[in-house]
């Protein structure tokens, strides 16, 4: 009798999720249309807009950008600066010269070219001095050249002319080059 009840309650267990609300899923539906239309409050029609006044003077920041403030004044013209590189009086080399004694003289053509720096097979930062018919200036390396082998420097077209003592259509120079 015992066993006979224990099976029953088992059973009845063991099947009642089954019987409780088990079936079969239904089909995903979809929404309908009527759900996206606009809908017409009559509320906000019959009401007036409401006005809100301009704030005070307490909420106006002392920083304040007004619609008509310039964002860019017109500067003063600078003052007038460097409009050539700085000549260096350099006394020519002998035996009563106040220049200390180069490491090696180079003697060769120069020409210009319109880069701005001073190009030697040298290492950058290398200290020159380029004299020629017009004069001598002192210049550091800062390029690698010059790519035709039989110029030992090429210069700034400023400084070429410095040095040259030559007219305007002129290319090639002979200088001396002392390097520090």
């Amino acid at each position: 009798m015992v066993v006979g009840t224990v099976l029953t309650t088992a059973l009845a267990l063991a099947a009642l999720p089954g019987l409780a609300g088990s079936r079969a899923p239904s089909a995903i539906e979809p929404v309908p249309a009527v759900a996206f239309h606009s809908l017409s409050v009559p509320a906000s029609s019959t009401s007036s807009a409401l006005s809100i006044a301009g704030l005070d003077d307490g909420y106006i920041s002392a920083g304040i950008v007004h619609e008509l403030a310039p964002f860019i004044e017109p500067g003063q013209a600078p003052a007038s600066g460097p409009t050539r590189r700085p000549r260096v009086g350099q006394p020519e080399p002998g035996s009563h010269s106040s220049r200390k004694p180069p490491k090696y003289t180079l003697k060769g053509e120069a020409t210009f070219y319109d880069n701005g720096t001073t190009a030697m097979r040298l290492p950058r930062g290398t200290i020159v001095i380029v004299c020629g018919g017009g004069g001598c200036i002192e210049r550091v390396v800062n390029d690698y050249g010059p790519q035709k082998p039989s110029r030992i420097i090429d210069l700034y077209r400023p400084d070429f002319f410095e040095i040259c003592g030559c007219p305007s259509w002129s290319g090639v120079v002979d200088v001396t080059v002392y390097v520090y």
